[in-house]
């Protein structure tokens, strides 16, 4: 090579390495996870932070107490924890009151197992009872209301049979929530029913009483929907809100319940749109995490960075 031509062939490569390192920088970009969004808030929101319970189920978490887990949420910066139905009333009480914890929620526990929509009428009672006992143990928790999955639609059970039975048990239990001032709050939930935010209403509206409201999950919403839509749409019939994320592109790599395998403000769900859905409808209640935990991180690890990230949710 002559000098003319080394010259010219230095000059094309010093020209075009910004443009390479542009690229990689890129590239570099693109892999890494997005950041969480820039406060827009000087003073945060006061929605309270909260966890459920059923999802404190590490290697180390399942050998602890009930009082020792609630005090590790509270040592995390958590106010509030989500407990099922039917667990020792007392044990929960003398574990809410030492750690200085509140119980917002109570979650039914046979909805799954015992559908209000099954065709076995001894299955459904199951669940009216399990329901009650929500109840009961919310009032006695003071608690203001209680996480119900209301029906389960399948190949064998017709989403009008899901309608109808579930209305018609659910009625079952009003008087009794309207009676300790619980609410019994629908959650929307992958069970194949309730599948918009204006049939949501009606299916609400339709019993014609305050205590039956809306326990509002984001991240189950991502998969096919906006979940600020939905916010705005439900408005002051919501009683409860899940935080958790949601990744369509895990989801489509991956497979569907992927989705939900990524960190809380890494995923899809818009948080700035969403708490601003909340704040058009007046949504001031408890923002309750039941959010996938990253592999690799102790219980301590995993709850301060949920309560962390709550934090960046309520200014953003």
């Amino acid at each position: 090579m002559n000098r003319r031509s080394f010259l010219a062939s230095s000059a094309a490569a010093a020209a075009l390495a910004p443009l390479a390192m542009s690229a990689a920088e890129k590239k570099k970009k693109s892999s890494a996870p997005p950041a969480p969004p820039a406060p827009t808030r000087t003073t945060p929101r006061p929605n309270k932070k909260g966890f459920m319970f059923n999802t404190l189920n590490g290697a180390t978490a399942n050998k602890l107490s009930t009082k020792e887990k609630f005090q590790l949420l509270h040592d995390a910066g958590f106010a509030g924890v989500e407990v099922r139905s039917g667990m020792p009333q007392d044990e929960v009480l003398a574990a809410r009151d030492a750690a200085g914890l509140q119980i917002p929620s109570v979650l039914v526990s046979t909805h799954w197992t015992h559908p209000l929509s099954s065709p076995n009428p001894s299955a459904r009672e199951t669940t009216v009872e399990s329901l009650k006992q929500a109840l009961r143990d919310g009032k006695a928790y003071g608690a203001t209301s209680v996480l119900l999955v209301p029906a389960v639609v399948t190949k064998e059970v017709s989403y009008t049979d899901a309608y109808k039975r579930s209305v018609e048990e659910i009625k079952k239990c009003v008087p009794l929530a309207e009676e300790l001032g619980v609410a019994i709050a629908i959650e929307n939930v992958w069970n194949q029913f309730l599948l918009s935010p204006l049939e949501a209403v009606e299916y609400v509206d339709s019993f014609k009483s305050p205590m039956v409201q809306w326990h509002f999950d984001v991240g189950n919403i991502v998969n096919t929907g906006w979940p600020e839509q939905w916010a705005r749409i439900l408005g002051p019939r919501i009683a409860k809100v899940h935080v958790k994320e949601f990744s369509r592109k895990l989801r489509d790599e991956e497979g569907l319940w992927a989705g939900f395998k990524v960190d809380l403000m890494q995923g899809d769900s818009d948080w700035r749109a969403v708490m601003a859905a909340f704040d058009d409808v007046k949504y001031t209640g408890w923002l309750i995490t039941e959010q996938y935990r990253s592999p690799g991180l102790t219980d301590a690890q995993y709850l301060s960075q949920l309560s962390q990230k709550l934090d960046a949710i309520l200014v953003a």
